[in-house]
């Protein structure tokens, strides 16, 4: 390769390389709405379930609302590096155990029982629906 070969090669090559740094960087940057959207569907969530007149079950053990939002907001902080979208949040912070892998469920009102991961998905969906 002589001389000009060389020196456009390492040009190009170096323009490349810019270009792909900077679409990373386009790509991996979260925009500042779509965080605050993500905590504000949390917080709601949160507030759903705290809120709530539904009884709690984690590991068998009946819990009050205020006690399910309460274990999920410490989830949520145990793993909010990992919660991109509300539906991570559910599935890790409100679906289950982490020591025994069991499912939490909840008591409706009228009695029937359900995952947790189900009632919080049909609330995220009914949340979003008002937003539209």
């Amino acid at each position: 390769m002589d001389t000009l070969d060389s020196f456009l090669f390492k040009k190009i090559t170096g323009l490349l390389l810019s270009c792909a740094l900077m679409w990373g960087a386009a790509v991996s940057a979260e925009p500042a709405g779509r965080t605050d959207h993500l905590l504000e569907t949390i917080h709601y969530l949160l507030e759903f379930v705290k809120r709530s007149e539904c009884r709690f079950y984690r590991n068998n053990k009946m819990h009050t609302a205020g006690e399910a939002a309460a274990h999920m907001q410490k989830k949520y902080e145990h793993f909010k590096a990992e919660i991109k979208i509300p539906e991570d949040f559910i599935r890790l912070a409100a679906t289950r155990s982490l020591m025994t892998g069991k499912r939490y469920h909840v008591e409706l009102k009228n009695g029937k029982k359900i995952t947790s991961e189900a009632w919080l998905l049909q609330a995220l969906e009914a949340y979003r629906q008002k937003q539209d």
